[in-house]
């Protein structure tokens, strides 16, 4: 024989009452079941509301006219008209019934917790009894069962304490009596010695059938919802939570203890002491195996079972030097507030005995602190306590698993996955069980937490990188490209999944909390988008509250650079291809990088150099193991490199600059590249990051143009001073191949100096052999004496930098 419990979702609708009697068919064909009912869904909350408008002395027949209405749509759905009036009738006088107790909370404007148990029973009453009525329709021998009358409980109205040993020997008595008996219980309600109404408390209904199946011995207790079992975590905060298979009881116990709202805690403590197995299963798809609680489960590969959340949590802290080495003060403390029914629902305390921190319900922290103040009068009077405070807005969030014993580095990853999300942790909790570890953090943090530590987890989902790009020209629109084409590759062998959260040019934005798909962002961004600013979009982004955040900066603007820093201290990570910002004074190059470091995130400009060359990770990869840079030479300007590389032959410099502008490898001002700014903006970066403090006055730069090139008023101006020097170039030319050499623009970091000057280098030289716009760099190390280590391949154009920065946002999705 089974249990099979129905929440409030499943006999909430006409379709989900029908769902729930073809369950119970199916279940009847291989064995006998009881079947214990809730109120329908909503129900319970407007019976609550109905109780606290009448108390205040307000109207409360419209919230009862509602209840009714609900009910009677459901009968006349599903009920034939010659067998209404009954179920009608029946129900009337509940609702009548209903209507005098509230009459009198309203004369007397009082409402005791006798009188609520009273008002929120008849939920269950009236749900049962229209349930078993349409039951009658498929079902022989059906029997709606008043279930108060079965489960004895002492007097603690509203969470009332069951007498099981009298409470199973009234059910199996009325289960003998009644053999052969389609039974509908009601759940939630329960009586005491006098018989008057009590509550098991909110979720009781899972409890009225776990103490239904201690006492029949039942094969299974089902507990039947509206989600397939127990998750990883709630789906209402992680999308990607999933179902797990079977949990042990204690697993169980932790995980509906710290906010798992599927079960009602009490319920595992019968099914516990009798191992009889629980199972979660949803009315909605009832095909689905759901998870099984019991005591023989197998080994999981799983780190943890479950991620577990209490929304809404107040904490107080005592402290004093009255508390140091005081035998029996804790044992005080908990005792007040046990005999004042105030559950305690986490506990910390400092080894220097000097602090306790302890978690309640916010609607009980008052009430604690009141106590706290008149119970310990005479320490607060003499300094030896502080007064306590209590601090609201929290929340806690709680790792759950048999597989944390003895597993090193559970802890590790916990406070791993919070610290790189910027989420403060005000307390930690953990049973020497090792069964659970629970942090209290800010409310506001709660979605992010979960989120996070749920893809620090579970690896073998996709992880999720947020990203807010900055720039839609040539650079952005081609990371959009490359981003939609390998998204599918990134999921199948990296387990990454990267969603872009918010996109903004110079002149509009759009956020998005459910994602920019980037097969149409264009359309999106002019159908959605507000003017641009800036200011407002790092504010939009920051307030989201995302966990795995990264800021994509694809411009080569100032007004960016501005709020780096106040992004890396919002816990967010920036990847960036604009150069401003590592390049200009050393204080803020400084700034951001211990920024990153203190948040625990990540600030990564490879295309700051090289483009897509892996220039400043080879560098960074050097240093790290040990080896010590001596030199340091380098063509860092993909224009550069093509303007002396088709300068050759009969050509003339000014068409050959002509077409590398042609082709996108310059600025829209070529004097941008050829005056060696840029250039020595990345000579800059390379030495900042070799370790050396340098400021752009610092490095000695040659200039390759006439100075009458430079200072040309325009564009056209320009091409026209090119052409007229001419013969300077054809010089140059000249005389590099007469020598057999080739011209380069080379830098060089060497003794704590950088130099970029024009050279003539043969072929013996590492540089000599350059095609097309292509960057070398060669490393001269202690490692690579000999023959430098050298990186060589493309330096310009927009598809290798979006792939710079595409790697960058990779790389931060690795950690």
């Amino acid at each position: 024989m089974n249990i099979l419990k129905f929440g409030g979702t499943s006999v909430g609708s006409a379709k989900s009452i029908s769902a729930l009697l073809d369950i119970v068919e199916e279940s009847r064909k291989k064995e006998d079941c009881i079947i214990v009912l809730s109120a329908m869904s909503g129900v319970t909350n407007l019976l609550l509301e109905m109780a606290e408008r009448a108390q205040l002395g307000e109207d409360y027949m419209a919230p009862l006219l509602a209840i009714e209405e609900k009910h009677f749509e459901i009968i006349r759905a599903l009920l034939p008209a010659s067998a209404q009036n009954p179920v009608f009738t029946k129900l009337k006088i509940y609702f009548n019934e209903l209507e005098d107790i509230l009459q009198a909370v309203l004369n007397i404007q009082e409402l005791t917790a006798q009188t609520k148990d009273l008002i929120l029973s008849y939920g269950e009453r009236c749900s049962t009894f229209m349930v078993s009525h349409i039951a009658k329709q498929k079902f022989a021998d059906v029997e709606a069962v008043d279930g108060a009358q079965l489960i004895k409980t002492d007097s603690n109205f509203g969470q009332a304490k069951v007498d099981m040993d009298l409470s199973e020997l009234l059910i199996s008595d009325f289960y003998a009596a009644h053999t052969g008996k389609l039974l509908f219980v009601t759940g939630f309600i329960s009586s005491n010695e006098a018989g008057r109404v009590t509550t098991l408390g909110r979720g009781g209904s899972d409890y009225t059938a776990a103490i239904w199946g201690s006492a029949l011995n039942a094969g299974e207790i089902q507990i039947w919802t509206d989600v397939n079992g127990m998750l990883t975590a709630d789906p209402r905060i992680v999308e990607k939570a999933f179902s797990l298979p079977e949990l042990s009881y204690t697993e169980a116990m932790e995980l509906s203890y710290f906010g798992a709202k599927v079960i009602y805690p009490p319920t595992m403590t019968p099914a516990f002491l009798k191992k009889i197995p629980i199972v979660i299963k949803n009315t909605f798809d009832a095909a689905f195996a759901g998870t099984y609680i019991r005591h023989d489960v197998k080994h999981s590969e799983l780190p943890i079972k479950g991620i577990s959340s209490i929304d809404e949590i107040s904490i107080l802290n005592l402290s004093g030097s009255g508390m140091v080495g005081k035998t029996g003060f804790s044992g005080r403390l908990f005792s007040l507030l046990s005999r004042e029914q105030i559950n305690v629902v986490l506990i910390t305390q400092s080894s220097s005995e000097h602090s306790i921190t302890f978690a309640v319900n916010p609607a009980d922290a008052i009430k604690a602190l009141n106590l706290i103040s008149k119970e310990f009068e005479l320490e607060l009077q003499a300094k030896k306590l502080e007064y306590p405070q209590v601090e609201n807005e929290l929340s806690v969030l709680a790792i759950v698993g048999e597989n944390m014993k003895h597993t090193p580095g559970i802890s590790a990853r916990l406070f791993n996955a919070l610290g790189r999300n910027g989420v403060n942790v005000r307390a930690i909790a953990q049973g020497s069980s090792e069964y659970n570890i629970s942090v209290i953090l800010s409310k506001s943090d709660l979605s992010k937490a979960v989120n996070a530590v749920h893809d620090a987890f579970y690896e073998d989902l996709k992880k999720t990188l947020n990203i807010f790009c900055l720039g839609t020209g040539n650079i952005g629109k081609e990371l959009f490209k490359q981003l939609e084409k390998q998204m599918p590759f990134l999921a199948e062998n990296n387990d990454l999944q990267v969603k872009v959260m918010g996109i903004s040019n110079s002149k509009q934005m759009y956020l998005s909390e459910k994602g920019i798909a980037l097969d149409n962002w264009q359309l999106k961004l002019d159908e959605h988008a507000e003017p641009a600013d800036l200011k407002l979009f790092v504010k939009k982004m920051k307030a989201m509250n995302l966990p795995n955040c990264v800021f994509v900066d694809n411009t080569a603007s100032v007004n960016p650079v501005n709020y780096y820093k106040e992004i890396l201290e919002g816990s967010i990570s920036i990847v960036t291809c604009n150069k401003i910002g590592n390049s200009a004074d050393y204080e803020q190059y400084c700034a951001f990088k211990k920024a990153a470091r203190k948040y625990s995130v990540d600030f990564y400009y490879e295309t700051n150099v090289g483009a897509g060359l892996p220039i400043i990770r080879t560098l960074k990869d050097l240093m790290m193991s040990g080896d010590k840079v001596a030199k340091i030479e380098a063509i860092l300007s993909g224009t550069i490199s093509y303007i002396f590389n088709n300068f050759k032959g009969e050509r003339l410099f000014h068409t050959v600059v002509k077409e590398a502008q042609e082709l996108g490898y310059t600025e829209p001002d070529p004097r941008d590249d050829l005056n060696g700014k840029d250039f020595m903006r990345k000579m800059l970066i390379l030495a900042r990051d070799a370790g050396y403090a340098m400021e752009e006055q610092d490095i000695s730069i040659e200039s390759m143009l006439p100075p009458a090139c430079l200072a040309a008023n325009s564009v056209t101006e320009f091409y026209q001073e090119l052409e007229n020097n001419a013969a300077y170039f054809e010089n140059m030319k000249t005389q590099a191949a007469n020598h057999q050499q080739v011209l380069r623009y080379i830098g060089k970091l060497e003794d704590g100096k950088v130099e970029i000057t024009l050279q003539m280098v043969d072929e013996s030289h590492p540089f000599f052999a350059l095609s097309g716009s292509d960057n070398i760099i060669s490393f001269t190390t202690d490692r690579y004496k000999d023959r430098p280590l050298v990186v060589k391949g493309p330096g310009a154009g927009a598809e290798v930098t979006a792939a710079g920065v595409f790697a960058d946002i990779i790389n931060v999705g690795k950690k």
